[in-house]
């Protein structure tokens, strides 16, 4: 038996709820901005039906199980998949990628002998199977219904009995036939709440698609992200083929793995072997490029950064960072500047990391310290070195988080040297390690400045 609802009025500003109308918002003061709306008992506060109470000791583990999707890229983010009954909210820019994947994602799902309902609520359900058919065959198992209107998933779901559901997106939602347009806060709230007791109710793993704002964060009010299990983020440029999906929330795991796609013309397919991605196309001996080990939560990677330093006649020298954060880069200029005597502030500057991947941590500011340097004197650095470490204002270098599995990592790619702070830990047999105390003491042992400084591998660097 369906539950009563009522109308009220929702400020599309504030959100503020009133049981009548009135010209102005009682809270944010803006001028005509109630809307009526017909309210479930979700945001009356009315409590779902549902189990009765059990001790603790007495819930059953295999009931938070996740079951895996297919995709190996996309259960490392999961900590094994999806669980029944968890809603789980992804958001990307648009035109990166994220109905691709969840095609991908039900189509893999549903070669288990699943069934999977993909809810369409942008396109119709012929753009969808157009879509699908160009990553491969279509699994007997999936449903597609281009729909909107929320009061209709439920008959949906009574149809095709998924385990999987698929809406794409909450954003183009509606409940009821009036009220507030879709995409507006009390429409994503009012949705939002129906479809989460919906897949609680039912025990069935729901992955909704959210808009993203121009900074980058999910669309709509910041209760979205608290009613859901999982916030994933799909990330990307446009401009390169990878793909990154990494969880900001994730109540049935851990949220420090990632994973990473690699667009082609087939869909997305999972990169097993990132770090020879990345270098795959490196060119050795040129001035400016230094091999970084970065670690993405859990991951270690190796990425090519280079650095072109330039003369300019213009009285503004222009600064040029892409996947590199241009506050610590500026940082590192007065830096070498002030602390190894390499003036560059009066030349252009250039900086980036290969292949679209955002080496933002202060772990690689030794790696761009040497890069700058090796273009500013046309030097090139052994193409075998990998260099990491935090940079001070001192010039001194600090210790960072996982260097062992950073130099692992470069161990196994078959790099022979790294240059690390003084104060690093102990790497694995095979690498050649070179402890050294400041940014001066790395250019020496990097080969870039004279010997006015000495490095010993394994002992911290002293001046001569």
């Amino acid at each position: 038996m369906s539950r009563p609802s009522h109308t009220a009025f929702l400020c599309r500003s504030c959100s503020a709820s009133f049981p009548k109308w009135v010209g102005r918002c009682l809270v944010c003061n803006n001028w005509n901005t109630l809307d009526e709306v017909t309210l479930s008992p979700a945001l009356r506060g009315v409590p779902r039906g549902g189990a009765p109470p059990r001790r603790l000791a007495e819930v059953e583990v295999g009931e938070a199980t996740p079951r895996p999707t297919g995709l190996d890229e996309v259960d490392r983010v999961l900590s094994g998949g999806l669980v029944a009954g968890s809603v789980t909210l992804l958001g990307g820019e648009p035109g990166i990628g994220k109905s691709t994947l969840l095609l991908q994602a039900v189509a893999s799902f549903c070669r288990h002998g699943e069934a999977a309902l993909y809810v369409a609520a942008e396109e119709s359900a012929g753009q969808v199977r157009a879509r699908a058919e160009r990553l491969g065959p279509l699994p007997p198992g999936v449903w597609v219904v281009s729909e909107g209107l929320v009061d209709r998933i439920p008959a949906c779901l009574d149809v095709t009995a998924p385990a999987l559901v698929v809406i794409d997106s909450i954003q183009a939602m509606r409940a009821g036939e009036g009220g507030a347009p879709p995409g507006s806060v009390t429409q994503v709230r009012e949705c939002a709440h129906r479809l989460v007791d919906e897949a609680k109710d039912r025990g069935v793993a729901m992955v909704m698609v959210g808009h993203v704002t121009k900074d980058g964060s999910l669309a709509g009010p910041r209760q979205l992200e608290h009613l859901v299990d999982t916030v994933l983020s799909f990330e990307g440029d446009r401009h390169h083929a990878l793909r990154q999906l990494r969880a900001v929330k994730h109540r049935h795991g851990a949220t420090h793995e990632l994973g990473l796609f690699e667009m082609r013309e087939s869909g997305l397919v999972g990169v097993s072997d990132p770090s020879g991605l990345f270098l795959g196309d490196r060119l050795e001996g040129v001035a400016g490029s230094l091999v970084y080990p970065m670690v993405e939560g859990c991951r270690p990677l190796l990425v090519e950064l280079q650095a072109l330093v330039a003369a300019t006649p213009s009285t503004v020298p222009r600064r040029s960072v892409e996947g590199i954060d241009a506050g610590r880069m500026a940082l590192l200029l007065a830096v070498l500047d002030k602390r190894v005597d390499v003036p560059l502030q009066g030349c252009d500057v250039y900086a980036l990391a290969v292949g679209g991947v955002q080496a933002v941590e202060p772990a690689a500011d030794l790696a761009v310290a040497l890069a700058l340097l090796s273009s500013a004197v046309g030097r090139p650095i052994d193409p075998r070195l990998v260099a990491c470490g935090e940079v001070g204002l001192a010039g001194e270098l600090r210790n960072v988080p996982h260097l062992p599995r950073r130099l692992a990592e470069a161990e196994r790619l078959g790099f022979r040297r790294a240059i690390v702070p003084a104060s690093a830990p102990d790497a694995p047999a095979g690498l050649e390690v070179v402890r050294v105390g400041s940014v001066a003491e790395a250019a020496v042992a990097a080969g870039l400045l004279g010997g006015a400084m000495t490095a010993r591998p394994g002992v911290p660097a002293r001046a001569a």
